[in-house]
């Protein structure tokens, strides 16, 4: 038999479990993508924390792929953002279609030789499932329904350190919407 102690405990329990597991869950995403890094394309790391306070836009990348010519739209907007404070890193991964099977070399020809891409380039990682690099389990976590489904999926990070707004594969870098949201990115304090 529970006594009256017993049962009050019982029911306030039952009361604000919910509220204090809704309170863990935010305490665990407030965890801004700053924290994370990427091995770079060159060697050295790309540490996010370098960029603390400024909006990323961070895109999973392929040489094969139909939307490879994106790589000249990102290179656009690093271009005309980057002086404002936007960075661009691409993340070449091999998830989709088996379209950055090619190592270091290949990828660098791709990005930097064939269209001119000045802005930091992650080495190959994986961006979907159990074995993705941490920033994608964050992002996925984040906004499990917006993880990348295909090559050149853009992730906006605001200066927050969190997704401001997620753009699918075939939204054009130059696409308004991805410049409105960059624009307004920049402008948020």
């Amino acid at each position: 038999m529970m006594n009256r102690r017993t049962m009050l405990a019982a029911a306030l329990a039952g009361t604000f479990a919910p509220t204090t597991r809704a309170f863990a869950d935010v305490g665990m995403s407030r965890i801004p993508a700053y924290a994370f890094s990427f091995p770079a394309l060159s060697g050295d790391d790309i540490r996010l924390a370098t960029f603390t306070g400024k909006p990323l836009l961070i895109v999973n990348t392929a040489s094969l792929c139909g939307y490879t010519p994106q790589y000249a739209g990102l290179q656009e907007i690093w271009s005309e953002f980057r002086e404002r404070g936007l960075t661009v890193i691409g993340v070449p991964s091999n998830d989709f279609g088996g379209q950055e099977s090619g190592g270091t070399s290949e990828i660098t020809e791709t990005a930097h030789h064939q269209y001119g891409v000045t802005f930091p380039i992650a080495a190959k990682a994986v961006v979907v499932g159990a074995k993705a690099h941490p920033f994608y389990k964050w992002a996925a976590e984040a906004r499990p329904r917006e993880v990348p489904r295909w090559n050149f999926h853009k992730y906006l990070i605001g200066r927050d350190g969190h997704i401001a707004e997620v753009f699918a594969s075939a939204v054009e870098p130059a696409d308004t919407r991805i410049k409105t949201a960059v624009a307004k990115a920049l402008a948020d304090s």
